[in-house]
């Protein structure tokens, strides 16, 4: 059997800002729109898809898994735009990334109040430092 996930829908109160701030930060491209999302697509073929909403929103976590140079480029983006982020998803420690398995990660949240994460080792994968 195989299953891949495809797509998800992202909540949004302005789509096409919501893509546009997460296509800037990852260094992706936002795609044309599709009936009512708008979609970016992330090089594993999996889309977001950003849906405006009016009312409130959840906010939900997506983490990206990234190269080494990928998370130095990302990360890079995420201080020159004054955004605050954290070594952890419940935003106990500011100001710092995680070392989890070996690796790297640095959690930030977008204009919705989505918790968004870059990390550089899957977990579960190596050796957990953090």
């Amino acid at each position: 059997m195989t299953v891949q996930l495809n797509h998800t829908i992202v909540a949004a109160h302005d789509k096409r800002a919501s893509a546009r701030f997460l296509a800037d930060v990852l260094g992706l491209e936002v795609s044309p729109p599709y009936g009512p999302f708008i979609p970016v697509e992330v090089p594993n073929g999996v889309t977001l898809d950003f849906m405006e909403t009016a009312g409130e929103i959840t906010p939900q976590h997506y983490a990206f898994l990234v190269s080494e140079d990928d998370f130095d480029t990302i990360f890079h983006r995420i201080r020159a735009a004054g955004l605050t982020y954290w070594a952890d998803p419940f935003h106990h420690h500011p100001g710092e990334i995680n070392h989890n398995d070996g690796g790297r990660g640095a959690y930030f949240d977008d204009p919705n109040g989505h918790r968004l994460e870059i990390l550089t080792r899957p977990y579960g994968s190596g050796d957990d430092n953090g």
